[in-house]
C-alpha cells in the first residue's frame, strides 16, 4: 500500500491525544461523583443535577450554535491560505456569544425562582442563582473548543478540558465538602474549575496560535455564518434538552434522589462515548475539508466506524453484564438501583456513536446542518415522549427505554440518509468480523457475573475475560487491516508491531 492517506493519521494522532484527555477528564469525572455521593445525600445529588442541567440547556440559547461555525469555516480558510478570514471568524463569533450570554445569564438570575417552583425545590433558586454566572463562561469555554478543533492542535484542548478543569473542580470540591458545604461546594468546585480552565486556556491559545491570531484581522460575511449555525443553533437546544430531558422529567414525576440514582447510571452508560469523543473532533475538519471527494469521505467514515466499534463494543459488554457491581463498588450500594439503566444505554449508545455520533458530526462535516436539526428533533420528540409516558409507571427505567430508543432511532436515520444522499456506508467484511467479535466475549462473560458473588470479583474478573476473549477473536478471525496499522502507528509503534498483518510498502 503505498498511497495513505494523511486524514487517517491526522485522525489516529490528534485522536490519540484527546483519548488520552478523554480518560483523564473520565478518571476524575468517576471519582469527583464517587466524591459527591459519599459526602451528601442522592437528593442533594439530584438537586445539583438538577441545577446544572438548566444551566447548560440555557447556554445554549446564549451562544447560538455560532461556536460550531470555528470549526466549519476556519479549516476552510485555513486550507486556502485565507489566515484573516479564519480570524475573523474567531473575533466574530466570540464577541457576539459574550453579549448574548450575558443577557441569558441575567434573564436566568431573575427567573430563578421559578424553577424552584416548577422543581418543587426551593434551594434551587439558590443554586440557579449562583450557577447564572457560568453561562457566559461556558459560551467562551465552547469558543475555545471549537477554535482549537479548528486548527486541529486538540493538544491544547486536552490541557484546558481534560487536565485544568477537572483537576481544579475536583481539589476545590473535595475541600469544601471535607469542611461541610455540601451543595455551596458543589456548586463552588464547577464555577472555580471552569474559571481557572478558561484563563489558562485562552492563555495558551493566544501563545499557540499567534501567528493566526496575529494576521490582520478581515471580517466575513455573517449570513454564512448564520445560515450554518442557526440549525446548529436549534440543534443544539434540542440536543442538550433531550440529554436532559431524563432529569426534567423525572424531576417532575419523582424526588430528586431518584434523579441522583439515574444520573449515575446514566454516566457509567455514556462512558462509551470516550472513543467517539476522541475522534470526532478532529473527524468533522477533516471530512469538510474533503466534503467533495465522496470516496475519501467514505473511507475516512469506514476507518473511524470500525475503530469506534472496535474498541467501543467490548466496553458495551462489560458495563451491561457487570452493571450491577460497578454501580456498587464504584458508588454505594443504593446506586445498583440504576444497572438496568446502564445496561440499556451502553447498548444504545454502542449503535449511535458507531454510526456517526449523537451530534452527527458526519452530517455536519458534509454540510447538511437542516439535516442534523431535523434528527436532533427527533431524538429529543421520541425521547421526551416514551419518557413521559413510562416513567410515571416504571420509574427510572422509563427515562432509560426512552433514551435508548430515541438513540437507536437517530443512528438508524443518520446511515440511511448518508447512503440516501451520497451513498455512503460503514458496512464491509472488516466491520462484520469487529461485531461478530463480540458474541464469543459475551458468552464468556456471562459465567463470570452468574458465579462470582462477590462485587469486587466481578468488577475485576469481568474486563480481563470479555477484553481478552475478544482480541483473541479479532486476531483468530484476521480482523485488522492495513489502516489499521497505519492508525496504530499514530498511536504507538510498537502497537503497530504487535498488529498481525504485513507492513505497508514503502
Amino acid at each position: 500500500m503505498t498511497d495513505q492517506d494523511e486524514g487517517v493519521s491526522t485522525l489516529a494522532k490528534q485522536g490519540s491525544i484527546t483519548f488520552v484527555g478523554n480518560v483523564v477528564n473520565g478518571v476524575f469525572g468517576f471519582a469527583i461523583v464517587m466524591l459527591m455521593t459519599r459526602f451528601v445525600s442522592p437528593s442533594v445529588y439530584g438537586l445539583f443535577v438538577l441545577a446544572t442541567s438548566v444551566i447548560l440547556f440555557m447556554q445554549v440559547f446564549a451562544n447560538l450554535g455560532l461556536p460550531l461555525a470555528i470549526d466549519y469555516f476556519v479549516p476552510q480558510y485555513l486550507d486556502k491560505g485565507e489566515y484573516g478570514k479564519a480570524k475573523g471568524v474567531i473575533v466574530q463569533v466570540t464577541a457576539t456569544v459574550l453579549v448574548t450570554s450575558s443577557i441569558v445569564a441575567f434573564v436566568l438570575a431573575m427567573s430563578s425562582e421559578a424553577f424552584g417552583q416548577l422543581f418543587r425545590e426551593p434551594s434551587m433558586r439558590i443554586a440557579l442563582l449562583l450557577l447564572s454566572v457560568t453561562i457566559p463562561m461556558l459560551a467562551i469555554y465552547n469558543v475555545l473548543l471549537t477554535s482549537y478543533y479548528s486548527i486541529k492542535k486538540l493538544q491544547y484542548r486536552v490541557i484546558m478540558r481534560d487536565l485544568v478543569r477537572p483537576i481544579v473542580r475536583f481539589g476545590v470540591t473535595a475541600g469544601l465538602l471535607l469542611v461541610g458545604y455540601g451543595l455551596l461546594g458543589l456548586i463552588a468546585g464547577y464555577v472555580v474549575g471552569l474559571f481557572v480552565a478558561i484563563t489558562i486556556g485562552s492563555a495558551v491559545f493566544v501563545y499557540k496560535a499567534w501567528d493566526l491570531l496575529s494576521r490582520n484581522l478581515e471580517f466575513v460575511a455573517p449570513g454564512p455564518l448564520v445560515t450554518y449555525s442557526l440549525p446548529l443553533a436549534l440543534t443544539s437546544v434540542v440536543f442538550v434538552l433531550m440529554g436532559h430531558v431524563d432529569y426534567f422529567v423525572l424531576g417532575y414525576f419523582l424526588a430528586s434522589d431518584d434523579v441522583g440514582i439515574y444520573r449515575v447510571g446514566y454516566m457509567l452508560g455514556s462512558g462509551l462515548m470516550i472513543i467517539f469523543n476522541s475522534l470526532s473532533p478532529v473527524f468533522k475538519p477533516l471530512i469538510a475539508e474533503s466534503r467533495d471527494d465522496i470516496a475519501l469521505v467514505e473511507r475516512r467514515f469506514r476507518i473511524m466506524a470500525r475503530w469506534i466499534a472496535a474498541i467501543t463494543l467490548p466496553i458495551a459488554i462489560v458495563l451491561s453484564l457487570g452493571a450491577s457491581s460497578y454501580l456498587a463498588v464504584l458508588y454505594t450500594p443504593q446506586y445498583a438501583e440504576a444497572n438496568a439503566v446502564v445496561a440499556l444505554l451502553a447498548g444504545a449508545f454502542l449503535f449511535n456513536v458507531t454510526f456517526g455520533g449523537p451530534d452527527g458530526s458526519l452530517l455536519q462535516g458534509m454540510g447538511y446542518s437542516r439535516i442534523v436539526f431535523a434528527n436532533t428533533l427527533t431524538l429529543f420528540g421520541a425521547n421526551f415522549l416514551i419518557s413521559m409516558a413510562l416513567v410515571p409507571i416504571i420509574g427510572i427505567e422509563g427515562a432509560a427505554i426512552g433514551s435508548a430508543t430515541a438513540l437507536f432511532l437517530v443512528g438508524g436515520l443518520t446511515l440511511f440518509e448518508v447512503y440516501y444522499l451520497d451513498g455512503i456506508h460503514p458496512f464491509t467484511r472488516d466491520f462484520a468480523k469487529i461485531v461478530g467479535a463480540g458474541v464469543p466475549a459475551t458468552i464468556a462473560g456471562a459465567p463470570v457475573v452468574y458465579f462470582l458473588e462477590s462485587d469486587l470479583l466481578v468488577v475485576a474478573g469481568l474486563p480481563i475475560v470479555v477484553i481478552g476473549t475478544y482480541a483473541i477473536t479479532l486476531i483468530v478471525t484476521d480482523s485488522f487491516t492495513d489502516a489499521d496499522v497505519q492508525m496504530a502507528a499514530e498511536f504507538s509503534p510498537t502497537l503497530e508491531k504487535w498488529l498481525p498483518v504485513g507492513p505497508f510498502d514503502r
